[in-house]
């Protein structure tokens, strides 16, 4: 709950700055801003194909987390802008509390042995099934939704989301390890 909470408030820092992110949460995003459809249906729907690779390849546990962090995160992304508005935010304040936010919120995840689906999934499954780095996997997909963004957004706003992305993963890198707390 802690966890797809503080990622739903990355992303009222994201959409009122106009900014996205990376990974499958970005690509909604950039879809959201390009065709006005609900950033919770979206984000649901592209995580819907990553479920079976989670469930042959990370476990059943792992895949019934996942499945709720998504579904909770798509729940608290379409009630929270009625309970909270953050608008306007400068875009470097924005993406810095998102990077921020969202590094809390994918630890706790993370630590808790879930993930909120996608190309973490593949990202993961690709690293420990055939050793190719999963931060490698992430940056290249990110690479695409960023190189989407420029499409809909304008060059400057895609360069402010690009620290807050870089905030988040520098908090990963940081703070998420094997060999530290992972909850059962």
């Amino acid at each position: 709950m802690v966890g797809t909470l503080l990622v739903a408030l990355s992303l009222q820092f994201l959409q009122g700055a106009g900014l996205v992110t990376g990974q499958i949460a970005g690509l909604s995003l950039v879809t959201s801003y390009a065709t006005g459809w609900a950033f919770g249906l979206v984000f649901f729907a592209l995580n819907l194909p990553f479920y079976w690779l989670a469930l042959r390849r990370m476990g059943r546990a792992f895949t019934l987390k996942t499945f709720a962090a998504v579904g909770l995160l798509a729940l608290f992304t379409e009630v929270m802008p009625h309970v909270l508005v953050v608008t306007p935010l400068t875009p470097p304040v924005a993406a810095i509390l998102a990077g921020v936010t969202a590094g809390a919120g994918l630890l706790a995840l993370f630590r808790h042995g879930a993930s909120l689906g996608g190309v973490g999934i593949v990202a993961v499954w690709l690293q420990d099934s055939r050793g190719i780095r999963a931060g490698w996997v992430q940056l290249g997909f990110d690479a695409v939704v960023f190189a989407l963004a420029l499409a809909v957004i304008p060059v400057v706003t895609v360069a402010w989301s690009l620290l807050g992305a870089a905030l988040l993963n520098v908090i990963i890198a940081t703070n998420h390890r094997r060999d530290r707390y992972i909850a059962r």
